[in-house]
């Protein structure tokens, strides 16, 4: 979780045309995450007020008159494993995904920060099949507790994700790969991307990619966050207080993408594998 800055980043002008991702600035050491949420108790111990906010609950879909105009490539039916071309053999590599997005075409109205009092310089960019954005990641260990993830590791701890599992419980953090979403705003409304809980996503940090879904929702200027999980996948220190890094992942949502139900991790590697495979490709 991360404290809201008090002002929406305005809308860059730079932002109106096709540009490439900017040099990231020196980061900092990555410090404790703290967990805060409207109506719960403040437990004590070390704040990250750069990273803290309150969670807000599930983003409901936008609403539509009538039906929803199919909208080109982005379109996409739920993702289900198994199906699909497979004409391109073999996984998709980091270098694959990352050739794919080495430009960007902003489809946010402004930029991100990455901590509260860190530069607004991360775009949300778009294609008609993904949105993607580069930046750190910060280890959000809220929902279920476990051995690692609960109030005694994590003094600010919440068993509470913005998105649940089939049963109504909240996600597993310390097993399920997830990312976060900003909360819309005045910067990217995500809905309007067909991205949704549940929603496919490819992590690639350094030479690994790794296959996540949606799983949570963070304040509206602030980007870059995923799950115990998704960071112990990559390679990341995924401790609470002080794991995470401080730049060089890159998030892929894919447009319209549903894995059901969204703990089925299985699925959400089969899809997202098949997804990854048609976005490089383009398909």
């Amino acid at each position: 979780m991360r404290v809201q800055s008090l002002t929406l980043v305005a809308a860059s002008a730079a932002l109106l045309a096709p540009t490439t991702f900017p040099d990231a600035p020196p980061p900092p050491l990555p410090g404790p995450q703290a967990h805060l949420r409207s109506g719960l108790p403040h437990e004590g111990g070390p704040d990250r007020a750069d990273r803290s906010a309150p969670r807000i609950g599930p983003v409901l879909p936008l609403s539509r008159p009538g039906p929803v105009p199919a909208s080109g490539a982005g379109s996409r039916p739920a993702a289900r494993p198994g199906t699909g071309d497979t004409r391109s053999a073999g996984p998709v590599s980091a270098a694959d995904l990352l050739a794919r997005v080495r430009d960007c075409d902003p489809v946010s109205k402004g930029r991100y920060r990455t901590d509260a009092g860190r530069p607004a310089d991360v775009p949300v960019c778009g294609t008609d099949e993904a949105v993607y954005w580069k930046a750190d990641l910060d280890v959000d260990c809220d929902g279920r507790p476990g051995d690692r993830c609960n109030s005694r590791t994590d003094p600010h701890f919440t068993p509470a994700t913005a998105y649940t599992q089939s049963d109504g419980r909240a996600l597993d953090a310390e097993r399920l790969p997830y990312v976060v979403v900003p909360e819309p705003g005045e910067i990217w409304d995500h809905r309007a991307d067909e991205v949704r809980g549940g929603s496919v996503a490819a992590l690639v940090h350094g030479d690994r990619v790794r296959y996540a879904v949606v799983g949570d929702v963070g304040p509206r200027d602030l980007i870059g966050e995923a799950s115990y999980a998704a960071a112990e996948s990559l390679g990341i220190p995924a401790d609470p207080q002080g794991g995470g890094v401080a730049s060089g992942v890159t998030y892929i949502v894919f447009k319209g993408s549903e894995v059901e139900p969204i703990e089925d991790e299985d699925a959400a590697e089969k899809a997202g594998e098949r997804l990854a495979r048609e976005f490089v490709d383009g398909r």
